[in-house]
């Protein structure tokens, strides 16, 4: 049975910028680094929460095409959880990485807001309302 999402990956471009992003700007946490069998570093691990990760690993090549255009199968974006949206969307307009009216509300009832890391990819950072169907899907308590 599936106990939950134990992790995401993304190959990154470069590591101390996708650390910087990821670490300082997101505040996740490095938890661990694996390195393959030449003992060279292969992914960094970053704790989202107990038993959830985001692996990132090295030597990614940007693909020049748009990868976001709205038909296209595959990626599209991932999404964080945040117990305060607005003081989330503070930090990310004091960093440079949003501009405009965000956060917002989506169709969902939830708060969110977008951002894109050093490599273009899209994240969503959300605080779930308590009306929201994801609050009533679930077995929240205090949401």
């Amino acid at each position: 049975m599936i106990k939950g999402i134990a992790h995401n990956a993304i190959r990154v471009t470069d590591m101390e910028k996708s650390l910087h992003f990821y670490c300082n700007i997101a505040g996740l946490t490095k938890a661990f680094e694996i390195h393959d069998d030449n003992d060279k570093p292969w992914i960094v691990y970053l704790k989202v929460s107990d038993g959830q990760f985001l692996e990132l690993f090295y030597d990614g090549v940007k693909v020049p095409e748009n990868r976001y255009a709205p038909d296209l199968i595959g990626y599209h974006h991932f999404c964080f959880e945040t117990d305060n949206i607005e003081e989330l969307a503070k930090h990310f307009h004091a960093n440079g990485l949003m501009k405009g009216d965000q956060p917002g509300h989506g169709k969902d009832l939830n708060y969110n807001c977008w951002i894109h890391d050093p490599d273009g990819n899209a994240v969503e950072f959300v605080q779930i309302h308590p009306d929201s169907p994801h609050a009533r899907s679930s077995l929240r308590k205090g949401v």
